[in-house]
């Protein structure tokens, strides 16, 4: 991937006007969190953009309104959280729960995530995170999922061995897709041993508003767990 390549967005990227609380929280909070693209590609360590230098870093790609990510940072207080989200409401959202929480170390990039990841270094990211994406269903559509042998690549690029890429969805086609990208991929192992590891949520995990939706209209979510597999030597 270069950060030359054009990128087209599909989804949407604003809903409902924002209260006033959560616009003056974008004017005055995002910009004390957000993150600026440096001009080297590869050269980000996702750790250096927080203070104190966590041990580890995490990316959610799309947190939707952010429980999830919001969650995990003040679950897991030495580990630096980005996320991604292009959705000006989802970010609102999100910046209140910084906000609300004081949660220290997250950090927010409010851009497609494909300018984010080719700048940053490789290994750097111990967990990625894409939790119930657009699912674009018509196969005319394809080319739109997240999922690619492109994207996987370049999330085993930055992923350290051993690191996890988890993919959670409550459709059976990009369930399908997923699992048939994610096993053929060589840097990936799916880490399912029996229908109970892909049918139950992670215990360090919460349910997404979207999830507890899905649930609710009859449409049991897939938890897909993929370890990134030592790099030859």
């Amino acid at each position: 991937m270069t950060t030359d390549a054009p990128v087209r967005y599909y989804g949407r990227r604003k809903g409902k006007p924002l209260k006033v609380g959560r616009q003056s929280l974008l004017e005055t909070l995002l910009p004390q969190i957000r993150i600026s693209l440096p001009n080297t590609p590869g050269g980000l360590d996702p750790k250096d953009l927080f203070s104190p230098r966590p041990e580890a870093a995490c990316l959610e790609i799309g947190f939707g309104g952010g429980e999830h990510l919001a969650a995990q940072a003040a679950a897991n207080p030495d580990t630096g959280f980005i996320g991604s989200e292009v959705f000006l409401n989802g970010v609102a959202s999100m910046v209140r729960h910084v906000d609300e929480q004081n949660l220290g170390n997250v950090r927010i990039f409010d851009e497609d995530v494909r300018h984010l990841l080719p700048v940053l270094k490789d290994a750097s990211l111990n967990r990625i995170f894409l939790l119930f994406p657009d699912p674009w269903p018509k196969t005319r559509h394809a080319k739109r999922r997240f999922i690619s042998p492109e994207m996987l690549g370049e999330m085993a690029r930055l992923l350290i061995d051993g690191g996890e890429l988890r993919v959670a969805s409550d459709h059976p086609v990009y369930v399908h897709w997923t699992l048939l990208h994610g096993t053929d991929h060589p840097a990936f192992q799916w880490t399912a041993a029996g229908p109970e590891d892909w049918r139950t949520r992670p215990a360090d995990s919460i349910a997404t508003r979207y999830e507890e939706k899905a649930q609710k209209e009859g449409r049991p979510p897939a938890y897909l767990t993929f370890r990134r597999r030592p790099r030859s030597a």
